[in-house]
């Protein structure tokens, strides 16, 4: 008797083990993207907003508008039509070259924060905002904010907007010192397009990979996670030798303080020839259509002499890969793995 209820509760245990073996959830696949997913977009950005929509932004390669694409997948952004939001003036400032437009959602308005030269000088390169009241940033009026002024009035770009402990930080590059074409600089903001209090250099260019023909640190792009906040930037000129760094802060550090930036002093996605990938770099963050994964959108060429110029060449084409994170809590970019 007592091995006939043995045999009874190890066929009645088999069961409910085959049982709820078979209802445990399938693992679900990682999200796959469709690389390059955009041609000859430059400094690309895509941002997911509360309802799931997906815009992208971008520089065009003929630096005299601003368009955007929206769809309700990333793969779905290279077929969606592009609405142009916004166009060079005539005269004046924000007349020539056209860069790294970035969009931002702060307190239900949209902001795009982008670089333009003047008809003056096509190289007085500063730094300008665009407003929209609208829910969807591809409608409704973008409004010209005017010029972002920094203290240093120099040679500014490449704006990028985050909140932090109630406040807004403003990180951008500009011409730091002698010798030096860019170095990243954070302040805090007044509110969406006026700066306040100081203006804190946070890294320029000391290593070799960050001076190849231009000493820059340009590009920064921001992400929160694991009790820190890490910047990526991008360094050097922007042919094959355009490589991406990183600096990072405690998330309690006062980040007006240079001295809580910690960097690291080799490049972490750099051109790598057996991948066709060359001069990666002026990327961005966004999450995956699950919610949870994250991902680098950036841009690359997939040959490394240059068709004319590095700006007249437009084919920096924008690419999406699954960002992964090392057991300490660091990004891993995956220099070695292709998109």
């Amino acid at each position: 008797m007592k091995n006939n209820r043995s045999l009874l509760t190890f066929l009645l245990f088999a069961f409910a083990l085959n049982i709820f073996s078979g209802c445990k959830p399938k693992a679900q696949p990682e999200p796959s993207y469709n690389n390059p997913l955009i041609l000859q977009r430059a400094d690309p950005m895509i941002v997911r907003a509360d309802d799931g929509t997906y815009y992208f932004i971008a520089t065009a390669p003929e630096y005299d508008r601003i368009e955007m694409r929206k769809a309700k997948s990333i793969n779905e952004l290279a077929e969606a039509e592009p609405i142009v939001v916004w166009r060079k003036q005539v005269s004046g400032p924000m007349t020539y070259h056209i860069w790294a437009p970035e969009l931002h959602r702060i307190n239900n308005i949209w902001y795009i924060y982008f670089a333009a030269g003047h008809s003056d000088n096509k190289w007085k390169i500063r730094m300008f905002a665009l407003s929209n009241t609208s829910q969807d940033p591809t409608q409704g009026e973008w409004k010209e904010e005017g010029q972002i002024v920094t203290e240093r009035d120099a040679f500014a770009l490449d704006a990028s907007v985050f909140g932090h402990n109630g406040e807004f930080y403003y990180v951008w590059a500009e011409r730091t010192g002698p010798g030096i074409n860019s170095g990243l600089i954070i302040s805090k903001m007044k509110d969406p397009v006026t700066l306040e209090g100081p203006q804190v250099i946070i890294t320029e260019p000391e290593y070799d990979w960050e001076r190849q023909k231009y000493n820059v640190n340009e590009g920064p792009a921001v992400l929160k996670r694991n009790d820190k906040i890490f910047i990526t930037f991008s360094a050097s000129a922007t042919d094959h030798n355009y490589a991406m760094g990183l600096i990072w802060a405690d998330e309690k550090a006062d980040l007006l303080n240079a001295d809580s930036w910690n960097k690291l002093p080799q490049p972490v996605f750099y051109t790598n020839d057996s991948l066709k990938r060359f001069g990666p770099g002026h990327n961005q963050f966004t999450i995956a259509e699950d919610g949870k994964t994250d991902l680098m959108v950036y841009h690359a060429r997939d040959y490394y002499e240059l068709q004319g110029g590095p700006l007249s060449d437009p084919n920096r084409h924008t690419r999406v890969r699954i960002l992964r994170w090392t057991n300490d809590g660091f990004p891993d970019f995956g220099q070695e793995i292709n998109d």
